[in-house]
């Protein structure tokens, strides 16, 4: 390629950098809705429940509806279906943050599809049945996919649906998700079939390549136009093209211009990890093809091909996933060709041949228990917190000086990164105190410097009691925490110790605290869990002494309801007070008052979420506290936290979850820093 024609190709390629960056950190894009109260279009998508109705509607803009059943499932589940024109009153929804930091992020994952707002529907009414012949078509395949014992793996190789529930997670966890989501390689084979059968149509070049170009963008619509199998079609046709017309371009630029055109029609793909990992790991294995060609044993070019995919994904999983597992090229050299060249191709031959099914099944369910067994193996599993973008990019750049004249001893660089990264956690210099967003509910975490401990005063508890699974463990492994020294409950109500039991069987904790008076339902069920863990658990204890620092536990008196036993927790961090009232009544309070000399709080967890059953004005004014924190749920059914309580702590800065999201405070040399995780 001339020199002129790489400076164009360079600068634009930087220009669109500049451009992805200006737009994502200024959050612009362009809707055509403001306020509306009815809207009009095209189901594209839709998942319905015996409780909602998910629709991905196709109007001015794209938009995501929910409409919450009302005595008509049945009436839905025979009406509803993809092309038909529908009609839904309620209202628009802005699509918020995450408010726990580091967490999945439902406001960027809706933006890198092009949706900016939701709609809370309360009435829809169906205008047109009739469909196009593409949706009648795709109708068609999802009936027949539904009537498969194997839907939902024929949902993720046909439709690029992943609907697995505890799999997903396995696949995750020993690294070869990748492989079930539809790319490049599943394309290569879907194509290489439909090339052949259209070969013996015709022998004309140029018509096959426009058939079969015809039939892959058919294809992307099926696939709802997934950033993954954009790249793998796309990459497919221009390669073709460039073949037939005899272009002097390499492989790796087309991939490249390729990225950043659709980086252009959308700079928030970059949030979309089907993209990311697509991109990344397509582009590094053209760049470093030679590498895997120069081997002509099938299996070692497996295994080199797992091993550059996996290192180049790192820098990803960091920001998103925050765990690897060293086992992964191991699980990628036995999966990869077994999912490429049976499962894949069998799913395609059972869609038009049912009676494969029971085959494809017994296949599916020895892939699966193969997983399972991987799963199992824990001690190679490692976190990898999340980081700036400034360590991404210098993990990208040591990955070039690996590969580019490739010796094994260059490895000995990423080692260290990547232990040094690991173990992160170790060089935090102060503590830090972190109040989670759990809704309706309380969940504090306590980093001592140096991973000298963490200590975690209680859960949270949702009505699904998911809060452990998706909230707590995630962030955990987000910021390098490997266990809980400490698990302390202030009292057994469900928002507050709900979330224990998930994280007793799913991470490791030392010993747990629990209040003082006799033991609820909720306390006896964590117990037994904490018998077959063999955990150590105290309560009604006075204090921990932990390094330097002390727990003191303020309310040993036994009281007559559950709230006022909780434990309230007094703790000086570099010369700072914190006090953590749980749901202490008004009555606790008097009798701590009188117990203890507290004076000059700089930050008080907030009794009872803000109820008025706390925080009484002489309590509050003799403590004067600098900050209130207080851990509670938008919208709450309770009403919290109450007017009269916040005109009482008016005289400190008061942080909510509802409003601020997660509340970290990180102390420091000279003081300390507030962040929040606004929504």
């Amino acid at each position: 390629m001339k020199k002129s024609k790489i400076v164009l190709l360079y600068s634009f390629y930087i220009l669109v950098t500049i451009y992805v960056v200006i737009i994502v950190n200024n959050n612009i894009y362009s809707t055509k809705y403001k306020n509306e109260l009815k809207i009009t279009g095209i189901i594209n998508d839709y998942e319905l429940t015996e409780e909602y109705l998910k629709i991905e509607l196709l109007a001015k803009e794209k938009i995501i509806c929910f409409y919450y059943i009302n005595n008509d499932y049945e009436y839905l589940k025979k009406n509803i279906k993809l092309g038909i024109k529908i009609t839904l009153n309620g209202n628009l929804e802005k699509v918020k943050n995450n408010t726990n930091f580091n967490l999945f992020n439902y406001k960027k994952y809706l933006l890198s599809k092009k949706i900016y707002w939701t709609f809370k529907a309360n009435k829809y009414k169906i205008i047109i049945n009739k469909v196009s012949k593409k949706y009648e078509i795709k109708n068609l395949i999802i009936k027949r996919i539904n009537k498969s014992i194997n839907k939902e793996y024929l949902n993720m190789f046909i439709l690029g649906k992943n609907n697995l529930d505890e799999m997903k997670d396995i696949y995750q966890k020993i690294g070869i998700s990748h492989i079930f989501a539809v790319s490049g390689m599943h394309i290569t084979l879907l194509t290489a079939v439909i090339y052949k059968l259209i070969n013996k149509i015709s022998k004309k070049r140029l018509l096959n390549l426009i058939l079969l170009t015809a039939f892959l963008i058919f294809y992307i619509f099926l696939t709802n136009y997934q950033p993954s199998i954009l790249r793998a079609v796309f990459l497919f046709i221009f390669i073709e093209i460039k073949k037939i017309l005899k272009i002097n371009i390499k492989n790796i630029n087309i991939l490249l211009i390729i990225m950043y055109c659709l980086l252009i029609y959308n700079p928030y793909y970059i949030f979309d990890l089907g993209f990311l990992f697509s991109f990344s790991i397509s582009i590094s294995l053209i760049k470093y093809n030679k590498l895997i060609s120069t081997n002509k044993n099938y299996f070692m070019q497996i295994i080199i091909t797992s091993i550059i995919s996996f290192l180049f994904s790192l820098p990803i999983i960091m920001i998103n996933i925050y765990q690897i597992n060293l086992i992964t090229p191991i699980t990628n050299c036995i999966f990869i060709p077994f999912v490429s060249f049976i499962i894949f191709p069998l799913s395609q031959l059972s869609f038009f041949l049912p009676i494969l099914d029971i085959l494809l099944n017994k296949l599916i369910i020895l892939m699966e228990l193969i997983a399972k067994f991987f799963d199992k193996i824990n001690f190679l599993v490692l976190n990898l917190p999340s980081t700036n973008i400034f360590i991404i990019i210098l993990y990208f750049l040591v990955l070039i000086f690996i590969f580019n004249n490739f010796k094994f001893k260059k490895l000995i660089i990423l080692i260290i990164m990547i232990f040094m990264h690991t173990n992160i956690h170790y060089f935090n210099k102060y503590p830090i105190v972190t109040l989670l967003d759990v809704g309706q509910g309380d969940s504090i975490l306590l980093e001592l410097q140096h991973n000298k401990g963490n200590i975690l005063i209680d859960t949270g508890g949702n009505y699904n009691n998911d809060l452990g699974k998706k909230t707590l463990l995630p962030y955990f492994k987000s910021i390098g925490i490997k266990k809980i020294d400490y698990l302390i409950i202030t009292h057994g109500d469900n928002d507050h110790i709900g979330s224990s039991k998930y994280l007793i069987n799913n991470f490791k904790i030392d010993k747990v605290i629990f209040n003082c008076g006799t033991y609820n339902d909720l306390e006896k069920d964590v117990i037994k869990e904490l018998d077959k863990k063999n955990i150590k658990y105290y309560s009604c204890i006075k204090e921990i002494n932990i390094d330097k620092y002390k727990l003191q536990f303020l309310n040993n008196k036994e009281y007559d309801n559950e709230n006022d036993n909780s434990n309230v927790i007094y703790i000086e961090l570099n010369n700072y007070k914190f006090l953590f009232m749980g749901d202490a009544g008004k009555e606790v309070e008097k009798d701590i008052l009188e117990k203890y000399n507290l004076k000059n709080i700089d930050f008080l967890k907030v009794g009872h979420h803000g109820s008025n059953t706390s925080s009484s004005e002489n309590f509050i004014n003799s403590i004067s506290p600098k900050y209130s924190l207080i851990s509670v749920g938008e919208n709450n059914r309770f009403g919290h936290p109450r007017d009269e309580v916040l005109d009482i702590l008016k005289n400190s800065k008061i942080y909510r979850t509802d409003l601020d999201g997660s509340i970290e405070i990180k102390l420091n040399k000279i003081g300390y820093k507030i962040r929040t995780c606004s929504p």
